[in-house]
């Protein structure tokens, strides 16, 4: 059973899939990485971006992140992965530091392998938390 740490970032990762114009599934990676380890961060953002893209059919090498710098609507910590051809959403995530290490909440589209994302990130060492979209 998830404490009541992990059930209330659960519950706000949903409530970021409700339905828009576009069905999203979400992850919600657990971390180890602590608030000085921003370079190691950031790649597991980018490896856990670059399994979404493989299973949401896109080459990840056809893909960039994208922090959203000169944007004013972006928070720090927050990124989307993007392909380089016309800028399609492959991702979005935020970085969260709770209870004093990193958790990365990620969502994509509804139509790429769940099951295989959560699995292959399992394979990197993380420990993540499926959520899925109505």
């Amino acid at each position: 059973m998830a404490d009541a740490i992990d059930d209330d970032l659960y519950q706000r990762t949903k409530t970021l899939l409700e339905p828009g114009d576009v069905e999203l599934n979400g992850a919600i990676v657990h971390t180890d990485h602590d608030g000085s380890e921003d370079v190691r961060m950031m790649q597991a953002t980018i490896d856990v971006g670059d399994i979404i893209a493989e299973h949401s059919g896109y080459d990840p090498k056809d893909c960039y992140v994208y922090s959203g710098n000169d944007d004013p609507d972006f928070s720090s910590n927050q990124h989307q992965g993007l392909t380089l051809e016309d800028e399609a959403f492959v991702w979005e995530c935020q970085q969260l530091l709770r209870g004093g290490s990193f958790d990365i909440v990620i969502y994509y589209e509804a139509s790429a392998d769940h099951e295989a994302i959560l699995q292959d990130v399992r394979e990197l060492g993380y420990d993540v938390t499926g959520v899925r979209g109505e």
